[in-house]
């Protein structure tokens, strides 16, 4: 066997019956062992979880590569963060004076600012360029308990911009331990020089095929398809289409809506049978309904929220009505957060979320936003040993300290290996 954690002070399953996701219900009520351990195969995938001394009998002629004491620890599923765009170059901090001086997302946006700013940098950036800072994100991602990522394409908005932002996923996909869902956003913004009607017929006629050609040959693996259904951006027709062609191509159906303006893009995404949904801060009492009906997953950003000073999704509203709530930190050049912790902690506060709720979104539901479900997201036999070691004896740290994982985080360990090891925590004890 890979791995053996034992006697962890609590072990947090999330859920135990293979729930594919957990409403407001199921997340009242946590799964949490007490003296538990937890036994990783060579596949990577988890054999045993149990009482400690149960676990020391059933395994007790076994071999382990590793065996790592967890005694005054707590041992959690790996964060999933389901909503990132990590590729691009040309970051946006004098832009964060304008937002503070009050100027807001859409003025900076017309003003060539926003969306458009980083575009024109990422269209300059080689592949190489674009891999390496992607690669030193995803790292800071994981060392915060991320350890399965949905990243975005969209800062092209050309095929040839998109297609070297999904080849840089998909070098990532293959050259490192943390786990990602890639997302075709071609449609993030309207193009300078084009109308919002030409650039659809654009990702229709011309990125779809050649996106499918690709994925026939082996070459790019894209899991989901993403439009900014907005106003001023893709309106709710062009957005249909968009993301009826994206299925058409077997692609998940993953959408940015009702952000800035109400847009109807609950009630679309519902009838397009849409996987998830995300910001959301607009959305009509209707389209909360039709989602919860279609267990259609909405993936809140509290993060944008906080940056823009937008008024909260209403989380409440959502879990009330059984909508699969999860949560994503939007990290782009916009809200530049690489923490799910932090992320749950605004979640609770700003959003009046339970801190079990708020660890259901970042593990289960967020897994069920990138359609994965089945294999991540809780700490349950035959999922992928995907989970983070904490120095504390509260699983609930990792959410009450706003900031400062670094000195919480103790182990964070993917397919059963061990890919991140904090030294500090060895040195302080637990507060």
């Amino acid at each position: 066997h890979r791995l053996l954690l034992e006697n962890a002070e609590q072990l947090v399953l999330v859920c135990g019956r293979r729930e594919p996701y957990l409403r407001r219900d199921g997340a009242a009520s946590l799964g949490v062992l007490r003296a538990a351990s937890l036994v990783v195969g060579l596949d990577g995938c988890i054999k045993a979880v149990g009482q400690a001394d149960v676990i020391r009998n059933q395994f007790s002629e076994a071999t382990f590569e590793r065996i790592i004491d967890c005694s005054g620890k707590c041992v959690l599923p790996g964060l999933v963060d389901a909503h990132t765009h990590p590729v691009w170059a040309g970051d946006r901090v004098h832009e964060f004076a304008m937002k503070l001086a009050g100027a807001s997302y859409m003025e900076i946006h017309q003003a060539g600012g926003g969306i458009h700013f980083t575009v024109e940098h990422t269209r300059k950036a080689t592949e190489d360029e674009l891999f390496t800072t992607f690669q030193h994100r995803l790292g800071r991602m994981l060392r915060a308990g991320s350890t399965l990522v949905e990243c975005k394409s969209g800062y092209g908005l050309n095929l040839e911009t998109e297609l070297k932002m999904l080849r840089v996923i998909e070098r990532a996909k293959k050259s490192m331990d943390i786990g990602i869902s890639s997302t075709y956003c071609g449609a993030h913004a309207v193009p300078k020089g084009k109308t919002a009607t030409e650039a659809t017929d654009d990702i229709i006629n011309n990125h779809l095929p050649k996106l499918k050609e690709l994925k026939l040959s082996g070459e790019i693996h894209v899991n989901n398809i993403d439009v900014f259904c907005e106003k001023g951006v893709f309106d709710l027709e062009s957005t249909r289409r968009i993301l009826q062609a994206g299925k058409d191509i077997g692609l998940q159906i993953n959408f940015h809506g009702d952000e800035l303006h109400p847009m109807k893009s609950a009630e679309l995404g519902a009838e397009l049978g849409a996987r998830a949904i995300s910001h959301l801060e607009e959305v009509s009492d209707e389209g909360i309904v039709a989602m919860a009906r279609a267990k259609c997953a909405a993936v809140l950003l509290p993060t944008t929220a906080y940056m823009l000073r937008l008024k909260q999704p209403q989380a409440r509203k959502m879990l009330e009505e059984g909508v699969i709530v999860a949560l994503g930190s939007d990290f782009n050049p916009n809200a530049y957060c690489f923490s799910m912790p932090m992320v749950m902690h605004l979640a609770c506060v700003n959003m009046k979320m339970s801190m079990n709720e708020a660890l259901a979104a970042a593990t289960i539901n967020a897994a069920y936003a990138l359609g994965k479900s089945d294999t991540h997201g809780s700490l349950e036999v035959g999922k992928q040993g995907d989970l983070l070691i904490i120095n504390s004896s509260r699983w609930e740290h990792l959410i009450y300290q706003f900031g400062g994982h670094e000195a919480l985080i103790n182990y964070v360990i993917v397919k059963g290996k061990v890919v991140y090891e904090n030294e500090r925590c060895e040195t302080m004890s637990s507060f």
